[in-house]
């Protein structure tokens, strides 16, 4: 049962029983086996297909006192992609945060939408995003900024 909440066998027999559905935990075991693949592929093919365009920013947060950089990714939907914090918002940060991006993602994105910070600028290039078009004007990027504030 733990293929999409973490539930044992024991825990969904009660919850059956507590809706009047009186099965062993052994039974419960036998559907999970039986069913369990089907629902699995079922569920992955209804994850919600991430945009093309990518918002990314970078906010300072205090930590214990100390200051630090939320970088965060989002696509053109408002889903979060990344979230990375870090002490510096340099270039060799930058890099490291779309690095992390990247492997998440699996792949590279079309379009690419930040602020008129530098780092974004070098970082794309050191990193090789040749065909990705980089949009950095101000005001451009508040689909970050308001995923930022729910």
């Amino acid at each position: 049962m733990y293929i999409r909440f973490p539930l044992s066998f024991r825990m969904v027999e009660d919850m059956l029983a507590y809706r009047g559905i009186f099965v062993t935990h052994k039974t419960v075991y036998e559907w999970a086996e039986k069913f369990g693949r089907a629902y699995v592929t079922t569920i992955r093919r209804r994850t919600p297909r991430l945009g093309d365009k990518w918002h990314l920013d970078e906010m300072v947060v205090i930590i214990k006192g100390e200051r630090h950089f939320l970088w965060r990714a989002v696509d053109q939907d408002g889903f979060v992609l990344e979230v990375l914090v870090q002490k510096r918002r340099n270039t060799k940060a930058a890099k490291r945060f779309m690095r992390k991006l990247l492997s998440t993602q699996g792949c590279a994105t079309r379009v690419m939408v930040t602020d008129k910070l530098c780092s974004y600028g070098a970082a794309k290039r050191d990193i090789g995003l040749t065909l990705c078009d980089h949009r950095q004007r101000k005001g451009l990027n508040n689909r970050v900024l308001i995923s930022t504030q729910k």
